[in-house]
């Protein structure tokens, strides 16, 4: 009968695995920043520009750099993390992480953004803004129904006022397009 050795070449116990992973956890967003410096490169490399462009400074210089800068962070993250670097806690928030997670809020709040992402187009943006401040403070723990829907309205149609008329940016008026 032979006596199990612990020399290199022995898998790791699977317990030992997700406790390493556990300890890298932060190499995830290594790769998360690493696919998204991939794919501003490739869009920008790959970018139909004018032969007219005036200047060395065209419209591939600003998504290059920003590309290759994530690949960069993306690297220097990845040594400090294997060299043993660790992320800080949050410290100004007072989350206590041996709580759940309160779903109910995460499902009203994303209910609420796709209620309001169908509605943009046949209610207009200021009823559906309307809809998704009021639904958001309602998803957060506001029971105040005498005072949000006000402030959810004046929000509102105050951006939408500020995007339409003073940016330029036309965002759908629905019904209250002729009013407004």
């Amino acid at each position: 009968m032979t006596t199990p050795t612990t020399d290199d070449s022995t898998p790791a116990p699977t317990g030992e695995r997700r406790t390493w992973l556990r300890d890298h956890s932060e190499l995830g967003v290594c790769v998360l920043l690493l696919a998204l410096g991939v794919l501003v490169l490739t869009d920008a490399l790959t970018m139909d520009v004018d032969i007219t462009q005036r200047g060395p400074v065209g419209p591939k210089t600003v998504p290059v750099v920003v590309g290759a800068g994530l690949l960069v962070i993306a690297a220097l993250l990845a040594v400090d993390v294997l060299r043993g670097g660790r992320g800080q806690a949050e410290t100004g928030e007072d989350v206590d992480l041996s709580e759940p997670a309160d779903w109910r809020t995460v499902l009203l709040l994303t209910g609420v953004f796709l209620g309001s992402a169908v509605l943009i187009e046949p209610l207009g943006f200021p009823v559906a803004g309307a809809l998704l401040f009021w639904g958001a403070a309602f998803a957060l723990g506001s029971r105040r129904t005498d005072r949000d829907p006000l402030i959810a309205a004046v929000v509102s149609f105050v951006t939408y006022a500020v995007f339409n008329n003073l940016l330029g940016v036309p965002l759908p008026g629905g019904p209250l397009m002729g009013v407004l």
